[in-house]
């Protein structure tokens, strides 16, 4: 396998925690086309530093899919991302969060889908058709896990905390055919859910390579997570449209026993783009009660059902919400007018401080240059110091992260 270094800006000292040599500019995140590789926002005051160094156009993931890997010395923690090149071919890299060092992970051709990042094996699982591959990130050997059978459209999804199995779902022929049809997401989507196609949640397990239908409803399965503490705790989600569905659920792999975690209360409430908190006590969602009116950030305990809120500002929402390794700061990737806000001004990357039963909103990007049919995905780092996000505003989807700490050039200038 050919793999990739990509260097990083000979003659400058370059680290993801440091500054650079030279002075950094103060400038309008998106105005120029290309930034530069960082900058100080100047309508926020904090800095951005483009994280994917290779050319063509690069992804994080989707907010929910954990990207990192911890260090094993003093080297740097690593994310793991995707990069697509100018003839289409879509690769796994690694970025070293110390260095900005890139390394090619994947060099085949093959279409590559799933976000799966086995922390303790070091393992990237991703699928290539009907085939599930495990990669290395540190000796980049690639092995064949699981080949689906001829008549099983699976996909994988998730691996659970002992990193045993892997977990995914299956649909029948009718969602295809639904797709292949009307292919954009406003055509489809109100279709498959009216559809009532049968759908299979699944486990594959790694040491056997047998896989396992667990769990099967004709509705729409989607948003399969395990638990990042419990190894027997899967969530899912019933698709559709929000207004309809209660769409939080959990499966548990020992009993079987399916729980609904929330429970709409008034006509047109929705809650969604559901995650585990860090320790899998907590199940946090995006909660409006009803649509578009007003918005929170809601947590459900997974043992209680217990429910906390915090309420945000319309121009606050979030497409998606993330919350730090220490569990004490939120994120959101905020939302363009066109969304379900209606936010006139919610272009922004935001950080969150929960103060009594409302979250205290801090802008840290301007995202006003970036197209949000590509949604943002906001991560924090592992140190917990940074937000990671994606953008299109230097032309084609780049990776980023925004100093949560304020520059040193704003603190000085705000002191004066």
């Amino acid at each position: 396998m050919k793999n990739k270094v990509v260097s990083v800006l000979v003659g400058m000292q370059l680290s993801f925690g440091c500054l650079y040599a030279t002075a950094q500019q103060v400038l309008e995140t998106g105005a120029a086309k290309p930034m530069p590789p960082e900058w100080i926002d100047k309508d926020t005051g904090h800095k951005v530093v483009r994280l994917s160094r290779n050319e063509g156009s690069n992804a994080s993931f989707y907010f929910h899919n954990n990207p990192f890997l911890k260090q094993s010395g003093n080297e740097g923690d690593k994310m793991v991302y995707y990069s697509t090149d100018a003839r289409g071919n879509k690769q796994l890299y690694t970025v070293n969060l110390k260095t900005l060092k890139t390394e090619q992970l994947t060099d085949n051709a093959s279409e590559k889908k799933g976000e799966i990042i086995a922390r303790k094996l070091r393992e990237a699982f991703y699928q290539s058709r009907d085939s599930v591959f495990a990669t290395n990130t540190d000796t980049r050997k690639t092995r064949l896990v699981y080949v689906f059978p001829e008549d099983v459209k699976g996909s994988i999804s998730t691996l659970n905390a002992d990193e045993t199995l892997l977990a995914g779902s299956f649909a029948g022929p009718e969602k295809d055919a639904i797709y292949a049809q009307y292919p954009e997401k406003s055509d489809y989507f109100n279709r498959i859910f009216d559809a009532n196609i049968p759908h299979t949640l699944f486990t594959i397990h790694l040491e056997t390579g047998k896989m396992q239908e667990i769990h099967q409803e004709n509705t729409w399965l989607g948003h399969i997570q395990f638990s990042p503490t419990n190894p027997d705790l899967l969530m899912f989600c019933h698709e559709g449209p929000w207004h309809k569905v209660d769409r939080i659920w959990t499966y548990d792999m020992q009993s079987g026993a399916v729980k609904k975690m929330h429970t709409r209360t008034v006509e047109g409430e929705i809650a969604g783009h559901e995650f585990f908190s860090p320790d899998g006590k907590t199940i946090w969602f995006d909660q409006q009660v009803p649509r578009g009116k007003t918005f929170y950030l809601t947590g459900a305990d997974v043992e209680t059902g217990k429910e906390k809120q915090y309420q945000l500002e319309r121009n606050e929402w979030s497409i998606h919400f993330n919350v730090s390794p220490d569990q004490q700061l939120f994120a959101g990737d905020g939302g363009d007018p066109g969304q379900v806000a209606k936010a006139t001004d919610g272009m922004w990357i935001y950080l969150f401080r929960p103060l009594g039963n409302q979250l205290k909103s801090e802008r840290l990007v301007n995202m006003k240059h970036h197209y949000y049919k590509l949604e943002p995905n906001v991560h924090f780092s592992p140190d917990g110091k940074w937000v990671i996000f994606r953008a299109n505003f230097e032309g084609e989807s780049q990776v980023y992260a925004v100093e949560i700490e304020k520059s040193k050039k704003q603190q000085r200038a705000k002191q004066k």
